[in-house]
């Protein structure tokens, strides 16, 4: 299913979150394109005129049904995904926060077909996104610090 973000004229910022719990994080498998079959952390498009905070909560929430806080950013990624004449179909800049899990348990979705509270260092033996361990490790960190 085409919409805007597919073959855009602009990147589309988006946010998620490493949402730690008892020191593991929620990883959530994508039932869906992008990034279909592959774990990632909860989160998607920031509205116009919403915050960063208030996008990435909403977006938990609506993805998973928990309630999160976040705390600070752990980092980005930047996808760019090129169809096969090489034309730009996707764009996104994907800010990734450092969240405390607050309440709920994860509820999937028709996005998402697995949810999973994993040890950090079990990350490796999974289908992830690209560089979803540094970000894991990133937001553990900070969240140990306060």
């Amino acid at each position: 299913m085409a919409d805007e973000r597919t073959y855009p004229q602009r990147p589309y910022l988006a946010v998620s979150a490493a949402i730690i719990r008892d020191g593991k994080v929620l990883l959530v498998r994508r039932a869906r394109n992008p990034a279909l079959h592959l774990y990632t952390l909860p989160g998607g498009a920031v509205e116009a005129g919403e915050t960063l905070i208030d996008a990435v909560v909403r977006e938990v929430r609506e993805e998973t049904s928990l309630s999160i806080e976040p705390v600070a950013l752990a980092g980005h990624r930047e996808v760019i995904a090129r169809d096969a004449r090489g034309k730009i179909e996707r764009h996104f800049v994907i800010l990734c926060f450092a969240a405390r899990w607050l309440a709920g348990e994860p509820v999937l979705s028709a996005e998402l077909d697995d949810a999973r509270w994993l040890d950090p260092s079990d990350l490796g033996a999974y289908r992830t996104t690209d560089g979803l361990a540094e970000i894991v490790a990133a937001a553990a960190l900070l969240l140990s610090r306060g």
